[in-house]
């Protein structure tokens, strides 16, 4: 779990200095490209996103 949480942290961290995207399709985004060689930390990213939307509405 505390990997998740540090790479959640790194994507944020260079996010910045792009156009600021919504934090939730920065980890769906995460996501679909971990699908293919970590399906349960895909998962995580996904239940992460949804957690955030939960929070934003």
């Amino acid at each position: 779990m505390f990997s998740l949480v540090a790479q959640v942290a790194r994507l944020f961290r260079f996010k910045t200095s792009e156009t600021a995207s919504s934090p939730a399709a920065v980890l769906m985004e995460s996501a679909g490209s971990r699908a293919g060689m970590n399906a349960h930390q895909a998962q995580e990213l996904r239940a992460a996103a949804s957690a955030w939307l939960s929070v934003v509405r």
